[in-house]
């Protein structure tokens, strides 16, 4: 077994996949984010599905999507907002790699999705208490999911990814990059 994959979790405006995609290319790993690759093998974007299939048709698409990508090491994974809901999804990810929760604070979160029209689960009259509430029931399974806590505060992007590879470094056995 090669090196393990690094799961980026958090809500939707967290900065998963601008993260994951900087870290995966500081640290030479292939980068996977488990929404596009659903985009990618139903060829219609989450919205569509989430409109058809409703929310659980769409959550047990990306639980399949997630078995299919912890079959391979050394990556580094960027996951849905919504994919610690499921209690097989957090210990799939735990078992197959760590799990790196960004947390954000609601103002973040907000600031970075409220002009974002692709997000159906924002698709209400209220979509910022939409959010809150999001936050508030998913908050608990993050940090259930993770090993390792970040902050996703207002700093960068390259900030960002410098924090959470020291915090890999700490964690990680004496000898193991």
């Amino acid at each position: 077994m090669g090196q393990s994959n690094i799961f980026l979790v958090g809500m939707m405006g967290a900065g998963k996949t601008t993260v994951g995609r900087a870290l995966a290319h500081r640290m030479k790993r292939e980068f996977v984010d488990t929404d596009r690759l659903l985009v990618d093998r139903t060829g219609v974007a989450v919205a569509t599905v989430f409109e058809i299939e409703g929310e659980e048709g769409f959550r047990r698409r990306e639980s399949a999507v997630l078995r299919e990508v912890c079959e391979h090491d050394g990556r580094v994974v960027a996951t849905g907002g919504g994919i610690v809901l499921d209690e097989g999804n957090r210990r799939v990810m735990r078992e197959a790699g760590t799990v790196v929760y960004l947390r954000a604070r609601l103002e973040s979160l907000w600031e970075r999705t409220r002009h974002d029209s692709s997000r159906p689960l924002l698709a209400t009259p209220d979509p910022r208490g939409r959010l809150a509430e999001l936050l508030q029931e998913r908050e608990p399974l993050y940090r259930d999911a993770a090993h390792i806590v970040v902050d996703s505060g207002p700093q960068s992007a390259a900030t960002l990814v410098a924090r959470v590879m020291a915090a890999l470094r700490a964690r990680a056995p004496a000898g193991r990059p």
